[in-house]
């Protein structure tokens, strides 16, 4: 048995803890991180990035199928999972090596082992006791089920999803949410028939409608089947397949259902009741700074309550550092952190939805421009359909940005900039855009919104 006292004890090395580390130990704090798997955490084994690596060979295959139309010649002979996996298995191992010589070169003392808060101050590992002035919580989260609905077998979550060693002729997805239509996409892309179940109204519903609207009519195209607004009731399985009933009586024969309803807090038996941690439904209660009941005692990423997204985590964790360091860093709401869905095509978005920001700031207070990617030559070229739509306040500030189409991710930098500066559109306007890019759709829906229009 061993004692180890740090400034800062982290328990979780997912994207909040492991940043919550690196920050600590750059201000000079000293730092035990607590992981019983690997660092990185679901983000970086079987979320964002190895589901990535997956839509991108997803979209591989999409263009060569559709390369005689761009002047190529070549042969689509289908998709060789072994090799996929190959490519996906080789990001995430490259990466996971960086990030642990990185760690544990800056001086960060990495303790191996799961870890259970046996006082304010202390985690337990095996017989090792890890005493912390301050310590952060940050154990992440876990594929969700509904109630009754049993994990096994053909009825799948995404890490037994990313583990396929085949492709299905045939899925169901329960979930119209970010994974359930970023799996849906890959699986249409390799060649399956594609359902997906989503019992609210619209795919992508915590998005704006319009934007919603718009994927769902790219997925029909695309032939991804769904069905909206109808709550799922049963299924049952046997060797060949799943067969999937709805509450209007409606089935879904497949070879496997993908449950894809959330994820939750991954906080159970690591002793944060006992403590005396307040939570709610498994997770744990902090104020605006990220702080719980307890002194000293802080909680970041998927286990407080609100948008589960690694970077929500990551950013989580370098304030919580920051704010033990006496910085006093800034705040950012969950309303104005970017949002990114990867399918085909790809959803983001950051702030208020129109109908969110009429609520607001009152119906008569909001504007909004919808700019069509068909005008921005760069779209044309790639193929894509698609629009970006912003919203302001009235002689205000511009309060949303959502857009849709082919790599539109690696806009919502300058929209979440623009969001959370709370620029003005005016201000936008004389800057430029490069040409010929996505990115000029932007500044188009900018120039309109600031009353003058270009191309719109």
């Amino acid at each position: 048995m061993s004692e180890q006292k740090f400034d800062l004890v982290v328990l979780g090395g997912g994207s909040g803890g492991y940043a919550a580390a690196l920050r600590a130990i750059q201000l000079g704090l000293t730092v035990g991180l607590i992981e019983k798997g690997k660092l990185g955490g679901t983000c970086l084994h079987t979320g964002c990035i190895p589901t990535k690596a997956l839509l991108h060979s997803a979209e591989v295959a999409d263009v060569s199928r559709e390369a005689a139309k761009y002047g190529v010649t070549t042969t689509f002979s289908g998709i060789d999972m072994a090799a996929v996996t190959a490519f996906r298995e080789g990001i995430v191992a490259k990466k996971y090596k960086g990030l642990d010589g990185m760690i544990r070169a800056k001086g960060i003392t990495v303790i191996e082992g799961e870890g259970r808060l046996v006082s304010p101050t202390t985690v337990q590992v095996g017989e090792d006791t890890i005493v912390g002035t301050n310590v952060i919580l940050a154990t992440g989260s876990y594929s969700r089920s509904l109630p009754g609905l049993e994990i096994g077998g053909r009825v799948i979550t995404s890490e037994q999803a990313l583990a396929l060693d085949y492709v299905p002729k045939k899925v169901a997805v329960l979930g119209g949410g970010v994974i359930g239509v970023e799996f849906a996409s890959v699986w249409k892309s390799f060649g399956a028939d594609v359902t997906i179940i989503e019992a609210l109204p619209h795919l992508v519903p915590n998005e704006e409608e319009s934007i919603s609207k718009s994927l769902e009519r790219a997925f029909r195209k695309r032939g991804i089947a769904y069905k909206l607004g109808i709550r799922f009731q049963s299924v049952t399985q046997d060797e060949n397949g799943v067969v999937v009933t709805l509450e209007n009586g409606d089935t879904i024969e497949a070879e496997i259902l993908l449950v894809a309803v959330g994820r939750g807090a991954f906080t159970a038996g690591f002793g944060f009741e006992e403590v005396g941690v307040t939570m709610d439904r498994g997770f744990v209660i902090t104020n605006e700074r990220l702080a719980t009941n307890i002194p000293n005692l802080y909680a970041v990423g998927d286990i407080v309550p609100g948008l589960q997204l690694a970077h929500r985590g990551f950013q989580q964790g370098i304030f919580v550092a920051e704010e033990i360091a006496g910085l006093n860093p800034i705040v950012v709401e969950d309303i104005n952190i970017p949002k990114v869905t990867y399918c085909d095509p790809e959803v983001a978005s950051v702030g208020y939805s129109e109908a969110k920001a009429a609520e607001k700031f009152g119906a008569d207070q909001v504007s909004s421009y919808e700019y069509n990617l068909a005008g921005n030559g760069k779209s044309s070229i790639l193929g894509t359909a698609g629009s970006i739509k912003v919203v302001r306040v009235k002689d205000g500030p511009v309060v949303g940005v959502h857009m849709i189409g082919a790599r539109v991710g690696e806009l919502i930098g300058e929209g979440q900039l623009i969001v959370n500066w709370e620029a003005y559109p005016e201000d936008i306007a004389p800057l430029l855009h490069a040409h010929p890019t996505q990115n000029e759709a932007l500044g188009e829906a900018f120039l309109a919104l600031a009353g003058k229009p270009l191309h719109g």
